[in-house]
């Protein structure tokens, strides 16, 4: 079976947010537009994003370092959004593992955005329904683009290469490659509901970060849960740090 997903590399996202907004440029005019915003420009500002790029500063002055940690959909391959849908409209297809939302049969009940452990569905507030990352379904089955060019737009935009996109069943592709590269990635692990297995890359200094924390709006990473500078590598092949 194809399952289509995203790989980043963490070690050289440099947090530029060119790919949070490519996406909302493509995305917004597109066929799982549009992602309303209120306010924009005022002091509480309100939108719909498919990507987001948290950042953290962590550590203690003067051994701190700044974390850029890309946040969206990872397309499950037991994506535990879609069975506490009541309507069916959160679904998984089955030819390339992607997980989409039909809105004509979304009614809004968010019940997928508190089953998905990422915080990666969002409500649309004109429309009224849940949306999240497509992986640009429109775009990478466009066959009057050139083939270089059917990828996600955040991959295409990001000016260091961090987003590799492909099949992770297909051992020949890219992001296959990438994550059997030794040091590179690593699968992410299972967390509470068996999101099951989801692609991010492993950072030579690692940072430990636990369901809950993804849960949270503000800063979710705590001093402790992270490597101090000069720690040893070796003690750190858990496969809880990314």
């Amino acid at each position: 079976m194809t399952q289509l997903a995203l790989v980043i590399d963490l070690n050289v996202c440099v947090g530029c947010s060119a790919c949070v907004t490519s996406c909302k440029e493509w995305n917004t005019s597109g066929e799982a537009g549009p992602m309303t915003d209120y306010n924009a420009y005022s002091r509480d500002p309100t939108g719909t994003f498919f990507n987001r790029v948290q950042t953290f500063e962590i550590g203690e002055f003067p051994n701190t370092q700044t974390v850029h940690f890309p946040k969206s959909c990872l397309h499950c391959e037991d994506p535990p959004c879609v069975p506490v849908c009541p309507t069916g409209a959160s679904y998984k297809r089955e030819e390339d593992g992607i997980v989409l939302v039909d809105y004509d049969k979304c009614v809004g009940c968010k019940y997928c955005s508190w089953a998905c452990p990422y915080g990666a569905r969002e409500i649309d507030e004109n429309q009224r329904v849940m949306k999240k990352c497509t992986l640009c379904v429109d775009r990478i089955y466009d066959t009057s683009l050139p083939e270089a060019r059917r990828k996600p737009s955040c991959a295409l935009a990001c000016p260091t290469g961090a987003r590799l996109f492909g099949d992770v069943h297909d051992e020949s592709s890219e992001v296959s490659n990438a994550i059997r590269d030794e040091g590179g990635y690593q699968l992410m692990p299972e967390w509470g509901t068996n999101p099951a297995n989801h692609y991010l890359p492993r950072r030579k200094q690692r940072v430990q970060i636990q369901e809950e924390d993804l849960k949270r709006i503000d800063n979710p990473l705590k001093d402790e849960n992270f490597t101090k500078p000069g720690a040893d590598d070796a003690t750190l092949e858990d496969s809880s740090w990314i």
